[in-house]
């Protein structure tokens, strides 16, 4: 099995066209063709299902995904750590992040790396926690800055980045404005503005809704954190938000409360890697930045607190 095989057979599968995979790859689509061919020979499976619009994946193809992408990244791993010990830490480094994450600054931590590395290219995407997981397990980023989902396993570890409460925000005219700390039983009918089932403190709060045996309604479900805020300013709902979103400018006209009443639920961000042999040369250089930001390891998540 070559390489260059896998190398085309993950390109077809994302493209899902032979045309447009051979264009980005710049190759002929017969030679496109004959490598996949020869991957399914080789296999004695399918791959692709084709047809005249498209080509989707087969059962053998979903299953050799997976493994093609972490072959790939472990290949790339390989060449950016023969690099970095001849002294040049070169390659890309993909990233994931979801929106306003608490313990690192994206965008600084970023420029700083460019400034040290200037031969390494950069690719950030955002998107919800649980994508990022996925994306990191299977080799598609280096690391990713999200809301902790699960324990760690074999093909994903976590670094601890920051922790605080869940606040509940709502217009200085909402009936809640005027109490204290606020509990799930006692939002009980509201409609709420949250974010997408993936977010991280979407997940969060899900969560702790169910451990109280509280329904919810999100009759506003957005994809960021400006409409957010900007929706529960106008009074169409409250939000349940990580404490480090009611500190922002946008915020500053809102009442916020505690939530309390969920136990240990808790919003912890953490950075996501592969396991530490898969880990690249400049997700480890990334990483070495964060641990000068931050002084090292970030403290505990932090339990419920009263306002």
């Amino acid at each position: 099995m070559e390489l260059r095989h896998l190398q085309h057979f993950v390109a077809v599968a994302e493209d899902q066209h032979f045309t447009r995979a051979a264009e980005r790859l710049m190759v002929s689509q017969s030679g496109l063709s004959a490598s996949i061919r020869a991957l399914e020979r080789e296999l004695q499976a399918p791959l692709f299902v084709r047809t005249t619009r498209r080509v989707t994946l087969t059962e053998a193809g979903r299953a050799l995904l997976g493994e093609a992408e972490r072959i790939l990244a472990q290949v790339r791993s390989a060449h950016e750590a023969v690099a970095a010990v001849q002294g040049v830490l070169r390659g890309t480094l993909s990233l994931g992040a979801e929106q306003c994450i608490a313990g690192v600054c994206v965008a600084q931590l970023l420029a700083a790396f460019r400034r040290l590395h200037p031969d390494v290219e950069i690719r950030l995407r955002q998107a919800g926690s649980g994508a990022l997981a996925e994306e990191v397990a299977a080799g598609r980023l280096d690391l990713a800055f999200a809301v902790r989902m699960q324990p760690d396993n074999d093909q994903l570890r976590t670094v601890s980045l920051a922790g605080e409460p869940m606040t509940v925000l709502c217009h200085p005219a909402h009936r809640l404005a005027a109490g204290g700390p606020v509990t799930p039983e006692e939002v009980c009918g509201e409609a709420f503005v949250d974010f997408h089932p993936d977010w991280g403190p979407r997940r969060i709060t899900d969560a702790a809704f169910a451990a109280a045996g509280v329904e919810r309604t999100v009759a506003l479900e957005v994809n960021d954190v400006h409409s957010l805020l900007e929706l529960v300013q106008e009074g169409l709902g409250i939000a349940v938000v990580p404490r480090h979103f009611s500190l922002k400018p946008e915020a500053s006209a809102l009442t916020s409360h505690a939530l309390k009443g969920t136990g240990e639920m808790s919003y912890e961000t953490v950075a996501m890697l592969p396991p530490p042999d898969a880990t690249s040369p400049a997700a480890r250089a990334l990483m070495a930045l964060v641990a000068d930001e931050t002084g090292g390891l970030a403290p505990p998540p932090e339990g419920p607190q009263h306002s």
